[in-house]
């Protein structure tokens, strides 16, 4: 059974992902997919799905701007034209989406229960009742628009939906995973709290029993007997809501936290800031990525000419795969591995980018036929970035490095929607 595991608070932000990373976002993600359902397996990839700062994390490796809003609808569109392409070999499939597409979820779960033998209305039920619950039971002022469903073979699945709240500007990310909850309407969440910003409608309370079962009674009548009640009780300009001492109406959570150990709110500036990186584990990145002998490159991942640049990258894309939860905590660390395509930290490095991606499918096609050494490699890629961290405590020079991935921009065919192409 599920619960809801955690939210992410976000700044609205509006534009397009460009053909050219949206593509290399879809390559991408779908091996660092495959990877971690290679090493863990698929319940894993879901249990990740459903943290929301890995979630930022990951689109940030991906080269997503590190805290918009758009994080959630590009990540996840590149994760449905990946993943939907090889779902029945890795057992994972991405309904849903945003806007119309979000209305589609019901009819592409049926069809995915029909190739699999799952519960189809179990899982559209599951679907439906995660967006009502976000939506309509907890009122917290954003209005959902994103809705995404990730089903496996064997049943789990994860939800990752989006609502909006235009007059603040901000969306909010919901994220559910399919373990440990008794209930869809009485208390779904491991907790509720924020600081006081007026009141929401909870309808989700152990304590709004009596008003769940009274709304269950009230459907049942005669709208226009109801409506002449209401009136006899409801004086003009008068509040038909409970009043706020009752356990109905919760404190507005800003953000609203379901485990404050798995929130995140990004910040409103858009540019990534040094005090927005853990520089200690960035200079445990770049120590491992520059200061090796360049002949423990290929010892380390058996990739002849492989230079430190690509190392940096696939250190954090190792991380990703391999990470413990407390490991995303600052999610703007994560776009130094492929920047953002707003140029922040720094554009794009294409030619990097690629060489990930192909260092990355050749330990998952290895792994295939029986040779993990490739893939083996990675894992110790992140274990050597721990024990620098650990042992070394090297600091990065946060504008030093930013202005080392400039000055090597071109060469490294840096891209971002800023230029001109």
């Amino acid at each position: 059974m599920p619960k809801r595991t955690g939210v992410a608070d976000l700044p609205l932000h509006t534009g397009t992902v460009p053909r050219w990373l949206a593509d290399r976002m879809r390559d991408l993600g779908k091996l660092i997919a495959e990877s971690i359902v290679e090493n863990y397996g698929k319940k894993e990839f879901l249990v990740r799905l459903s943290d929301p700062l890995w979630f930022q994390s990951f689109g940030a490796v991906l080269g997503m701007d590190w805290h918009s809003s758009g994080i959630t609808t590009s990540v996840m569109y590149a994760l449905k034209r990946g993943l939907n392409s090889i779902a029945k070999e890795l057992g994972i499939c991405v309904c849903g989406g945003r806007g119309k597409y979000s209305r589609e979820t019901p009819a592409e779960l049926l069809r995915v229960a029909d190739a699999t033998g799952l519960d189809g209305n179990y899982l559209e039920r599951a679907s439906r009742l995660c967006a009502k619950v976000d939506n309509t039971a907890v009122q917290d002022g954003f209005q959902l628009y994103q809705h995404n469903f990730i089903v496996t073979d064997e049943g789990d699945w994860a939800v990752v939906q989006q609502g909006m709240n235009a007059s603040a500007r901000a969306a909010r990310r919901y994220h559910w995973c399919s373990s440990h909850l008794r209930s869809f309407v009485e208390e779904p969440h491991t907790a509720v709290i924020g600081e006081n910003r007026g009141e929401i409608l909870n309808l989700t309370a152990t304590d709004a029993d009596k008003t769940r079962h009274s709304i269950l009674e009230i459907s049942k009548e005669n709208p226009s007997r109801m409506m002449r009640e209401i009136a006899q009780i409801v004086k003009p300009n008068s509040s038909i809501l409970v009043p706020a001492q009752t356990d109905l109406f919760l404190p507005t959570p800003e953000p609203i936290l379901v485990n404050s150990s798995r929130n995140c709110s990004m910040p409103s500036h858009h540019d990534v800031r040094e005090a927005d990186v853990d520089l200690k584990r960035l200079g445990a990145v770049l120590a491992t990525a520059y200061e090796s002998a360049p002949e423990n490159f290929e010892n380390l991942l058996l990739t002849p000419g492989l230079g430190p640049r690509t190392l940096q990258s696939l250190t954090l894309v190792s991380e990703v795969i391999h990470g413990t939860p407390s490991r995303f905590r600052d999610p703007a660390r994560f776009s130094f591995a492929h920047g953002g395509k707003d140029g922040h930290p720094f554009p794009v490095p294409t030619k990097i980018y690629d060489e990930s991606i192909r260092v990355l499918d050749d330990s998952i096609q290895r792994a295939k036929i029986g040779d993990r050494d490739k893939m083996e490699c990675l894992n110790r890629l992140h274990q050597t970035q721990l024990n620098v961290e650990k042992n070394c405590a090297p600091l990065a020079d946060f504008e030093a490095t930013i202005a080392h991935e400039k000055e090597h921009s071109k060469e490294w065919g840096g891209l971002s929607t800023q230029m001109r192409m």
